[in-house]
């Protein structure tokens, strides 16, 4: 049978592979220490939790909810991007509460994308920053995922050589896969670029609290007159350990979110009520709760580094994010990502994303996600030490087949 035309237009999810081989090894008793998803495992803080219960009682909160956003949780995210980011926003006009920033991104993609429209999407990046766009009809073209020279020199040409002109920019900051991060000047020169030529720039923010240096991660909001092109997306998921609760948000310019809105007004009625209100509780004193987060990743992250790197493999320190990108081993190189990544978890029971599920420039990396605990890192160190130890056994029987694949 035909596949559904939107659905040839979206590639084999490769994490499926590996998520394939990580439960068969687990259901014949393996102990897979998964670092693939980047899935936080830390719990949710508990007054969190308890504004969820204390609201849930409460009479009528069962009914729909604002497809939006209720206004409360908008007023608090206008309230953190003052405190944060000495940014002021409109809670009415300017923010739309969104089922994590996920489902904005893909909403935002079918408010303003008419087929054939040209995106500019980095490449290696996050899965959806170009499928949401595809899967509408859009037309992806890749730009360097550095933020640098080279960026704005494939921007440049972006525009001289697409037809019909991009409609849009695609940053994301922290980034997923690769944990970089941009500067307000990166971001003053990306607003320069949009006005001059009447683009638009969606930022994708979800990374923003989990850093491991001085400087917090900017938005691009800070920028005077970013609000006259830019929307930027943000989520609970990560920042308060709430990926399944699904608050996220999209705010910035007004005609953006206008559109927003009204396709999220046909299509759903917002989240819950009381996660909602639990969520405007998190926003408005849970400073602290980020902070402590914050501080079992970068725990995390260093013994990675170290741990790892004692073993054989050298682990690019992120400066923020939940995730290391780390280049293949030479001796496992010629492997490739996805078959690298399988090799992991037959070999050393250690499960890893492939850099190749986030564009082909990600293929001689896996991304190592920060959500196992300190002792549980270790121990993935231990495996890679005899994993290496094994190696030229190993790929003397892996490729030979690997070539026939």
């Amino acid at each position: 049978m035909d596949e559904f035309h939107k659905i040839r237009r979206l590639p084999p999810y490769v994490f499926e592979q590996v998520n394939r081989l990580k439960a068969q090894a687990r259901a014949n008793g393996a102990d897979i220490i998964d670092l693939g998803m980047g899935n936080p495992d830390l719990p949710t803080p508990r007054f969190i939790e308890e504004k969820l219960i204390e609201t849930i009682g409460k009479p009528r909160t069962n009914r729909y909810s604002a497809s939006k956003g209720i206004a409360g949780l908008r007023r608090a995210q206008a309230a953190y991007y003052d405190r944060r980011f000495g940014v002021k926003l409109n809670p009415d006009t300017q923010i739309v509460a969104t089922l994590g920033s996920k489902e904005g991104f893909v909403n935002m993609a079918q408010a303003i994308t008419a087929p054939g429209d040209v995106i500019l999407a980095p490449n290696p990046s996050y899965p959806i920053h170009a499928f949401g766009f595809l899967m509408v009809g859009g037309v992806i073209r890749s730009v360097p995922c550095e933020p640098g020279p080279a960026f704005f020199e494939a921007l440049e040409r972006a525009v001289v050589h697409s037809i019909p002109k991009p409609l849009a920019v695609v940053l994301c900051y922290p980034s997923n896969p690769t944990a970089m991060t941009a500067d307000l000047d990166f971001y003053r020169d990306c607003v320069a670029f949009a006005k001059r030529h009447g683009i638009f720039l969606l930022s994708d923010l979800a990374y923003s609290e989990i850093y491991f240096d001085n400087d917090p991660p900017p938005s691009i909001l800070q920028v005077p007159g970013a609000t006259e092109v830019a929307v930027e997306f943000t989520s609970m998921s990560k920042s308060f350990s709430m990926p399944g609760w699904r608050i996220g948000f999209a705010v910035g310019n007004e005609r953006l979110i206008a559109a927003l809105a009204r396709v999220k007004s046909y299509l759903d009625y917002g989240a819950y009520t009381p996660i909602q209100v639990a969520a405007a509780a998190a926003l408005n004193s849970g400073d602290a709760a980020i902070e402590e987060i914050r501080e079992t990743y970068k725990k995390r992250r260093d013994v990675m580094v170290e741990s790892f790197g004692k073993a054989g493999w050298d682990i690019p320190a992120p400066r923020a994010s939940m995730f290391a990108w780390v280049p293949i081993p030479e001796k496992f190189r010629k492997l490739g990502s996805l078959e690298f990544s399988k090799l992991l978890v037959e070999k050393a029971d250690i499960a890893v994303a492939p850099g190749i599920g986030f564009g082909e420039h990600g293929d001689e990396y896996v991304r190592i996600a920060l959500v196992e605990n300190e002792q549980r890192i270790r121990q993935a160190a231990r495996n890679v030490r005899r994993f290496f130890d094994g190696a030229d056994k190993i790929l003397h029987n892996v490729i030979p087949m690997a070539a026939h694949r």
